[in-house]
């Protein structure tokens, strides 16, 4: 029996305060080493070793506990880095380091896929020190990763340099040699049977990789594709709400589009139902489109609305209704939108808006349809004012054939169909410049449009087609400007050259007719005087006005050319008169006129300047001479003798 001093409970003691305190390995061989330099009895030191055994082995099991107790926590903490956190680089930077951790090696790094560029990089790494290491990328199929890629399964080399089971690259033993790397582990990221990354455990110092250090390392990969799955389904989840998102705004754009349309196709339809004029449709398309908007009519001419703009951008804008006219929509033109108003191929007008640059395509079938509104308005215009200008041109016929029939007559049925006889009008007569051509249809056809808006009258009469243009209240109405503006306007019309004549301005069936006779035979001068296709007036054409006019108006003519010798002799009692009418007798000759003046020739130099001061230079040449000679033979047979 054994002493109690030489008893193997002291060492057992011991090994259990090792157990306790977690010491290492090597304190536990201490407690039989002790023993034996004691002087221990056999059984007692076969007792300690085996109760060293024991303990050693409790030991190691505690460890393995401890160890995956740590393994357990980690994978706990990397769940609920998945569940708490969106952001993938955080949880995917989270596994790498864990498992550096874990496994305690000196780096580790994840890979994945570049599908554009058809090749694998670096997307994580910890405890790399190479720049070219983090920055490496990898071909299919090259490298440890390449093998597991290819194969799906984890590989382990404990000296990556010397390991020939994959395919070496010059790029990939760079990085590795420059980041120093012995001891390297792959394990894939499985997604479905797919492989979507590897993740690497390595050590710059040979290492044999364990079983359980491999399925650790295989665990944390399930949790890096976990991640990158549902970032994927995240991203792919945020796409679709963002392209929900954008359906509903153009869902909801598209319905107050259709609603829009639709109130403004309302509006619109009233309009024409109510029978609302040209105005009224560019009044209201400006409101709906937010915008100033312009009629003008098949010439250009503005019916509604501001001006287009400068006439120089006419041509311009020409071109801009002919491509809308051609294309069947409206068109942008240097900052404006233009529409053709058409019926079939016909062009009755232009829709002119401003003020808006851009047009989105439910505003632009709206601008669209309010040309079509618009061509209904104008249609509807032209239809009632054609009808009325065939009964009121019945009303000009007889008031041209006959105005002394039934004077009063002719003036109250003008006031039952809206012309006003006892106001003033000027008669304009119009004929094709062509005589030959069989064109007086085509005119009167123009001079429907060309009144078109008006409360003028046109009729054919006799080879010529007559016009009544209304003067407005105070405007005193310039007949020569009105028959130019005539020629042009219906020449544009009519597609040929015409040819007006204008009378003086009249009020009365009488002296309307006198002055569209007096128009008439403007017409047959300006064609003897090779001016035909042109406007003029009597009065425009000097004293052959006097000749042709029906009135005579020699006061108004002896005025015209006289007048400021006259004022000026009544005012100083000279007699620059009678000295203008003695040259002029004389033959241009200041010898003779002096003396049939009985003055100093020098006294006929100074009034003869004073004449040009008066009357300007040019008095003497010609076509001013004659008349200043017909004049004063006017004059001198009127009765003044002029001094």
């Amino acid at each position: 029996m054994n002493r109690p001093d030489e008893s193997a409970a002291p060492a057992l003691r011991r090994l259990l305060d090792l157990l306790a305190s977690g010491s290492a390995t090597e304190d536990f061989a201490e407690v039989l080493a002790d023993a034996r330099r004691r002087g221990a009895p056999a059984g007692v030191l076969a007792e300690i070793d085996d109760a060293t055994w024991q303990a050693l082995r409790v030991h190691r099991t505690l460890r393995q506990h401890r160890r995956r107790e740590a393994e357990l926590t980690a994978l706990f903490d990397t769940a609920g880095d998945l569940a708490a956190s969106r952001d993938l680089d955080t949880v995917l930077q989270a596994i790498v380091r864990r498992a550096r951790m874990l496994l305690g090696t000196d780096t580790a790094y994840l890979t994945l896929p570049d599908e554009a560029a058809g090749d694998t990089y670096m997307r994580v790494t910890d405890g790399s020190v190479s720049v070219l290491f983090q920055t490496l990328r990898l071909s299919l199929g090259d490298g440890l990763g390449g093998l597991v890629a290819q194969t799906a399964r984890p590989y382990a080399t404990p000296d990556y340099r010397a390991d020939e089971r994959f395919h070496h690259t010059g790029t990939i033993d760079a990085g590795v040699l420059d980041e120093g790397l012995v001891a390297i582990i792959g394990v894939p990221l499985l997604l479905g049977g797919d492989v979507i990354g590897v993740l690497f455990a390595a050590d710059r110092s040979p290492r044999a990789f364990s079983p359980d250090e491999v399925a650790l390392l295989c665990t944390l990969a399930a949790h890096a594709a976990i991640a990158l799955d549902t970032a994927a389904a995240l991203a792919d989840t945020r796409a679709a709400l963002a392209e929900l998102n954008t359906a509903n705004e153009l869902v909801r754009a598209h319905s107050a589009a259709v609603q829009r349309a639709e109130q403004a196709h309302d509006r619109l339809t009233d309009l024409v139902l109510r029978g609302a004029e040209v105005s009224d449709v560019a009044a209201a398309v400006a409101h709906l489109l937010d915008g100033e908007t312009t009629v003008l009519d098949a010439e250009g001419e503005p019916l509604a609305g501001p001006p287009a703009g400068p006439p120089a951008a006419a041509a311009e804008l020409a071109a801009a209704v002919a491509a809308s006219r051609a294309e069947g929509r409206s068109v942008r033109h240097d900052g404006l939108w233009v529409c053709a108003v058409l019926a079939g191929h016909d062009l009755l007008g232009t829709l002119v808006l401003r003020g808006r640059p851009d047009l989105d395509d439910p505003d632009r079938r709206l601008f669209e349809r309010a040309g079509v509104v618009t061509a209904l308005v104008l249609l509807l215009r032209r239809s009632v004012a054609e009808t009325e200008n065939r009964v009121r041109g019945e009303l000009l016929t007889d008031l041209l054939t006959a105005p002394d029939r039934d004077p009063a007559g002719l003036t109250a049925r003008g006031r039952r169909l809206g012309v006003d006889l006892a106001r003033p009008h000027l008669a304009l007569a119009a004929e094709p410049a062509d005589r030959d051509g069989d064109d007086r249809g085509r005119l009167a056809g123009a001079a429907r449009r060309y009144l078109f808006g008006s409360r003028g009258v046109s009729a054919e009469h006799g080879e010529a087609v007559a016009l009544l243009v209304p003067v407005a209240p105070g405007c005193a109405e310039d007949p020569e400007q009105t028959a130019r503006r005539a020629a042009e306007r219906l020449a544009r019309l009519a597609g040929f050259a015409v040819t007006v004549g204008a009378g003086r301005p009249a009020a009365g069936p009488a002296a309307l007719a006198a002055s569209y006779d007096e128009g008439l035979r403007c017409v047959r001068a300006l064609r003897v005087l090779g001016r035909a296709g042109e406007g003029a007036s009597a009065g425009a054409l000097g004293f052959l006005g006097v000749l042709l006019g029906d009135g005579h108006d020699v006061d108004g003519f002896v005025g015209g050319a006289l007048g400021p010798l006259l004022a000026y002799d009544a005012r100083r009692g000279t007699e620059l008169v009678r000295t203008l009418r003695a040259y002029f007798d004389c033959g241009g000759s200041l010898t003779r006129a002096k003396d049939e003046l009985h003055v100093h020739v020098n006294t006929v130099v100074q009034r003869l300047d004073r004449v040009e001061a008066l009357l300007g230079g040019g008095w003497n040449q010609p076509e001013r001479s004659l008349e200043l000679q017909l004049a004063l033979r006017l004059q001198l047979l009127a009765g003044g003798g002029g001094g």
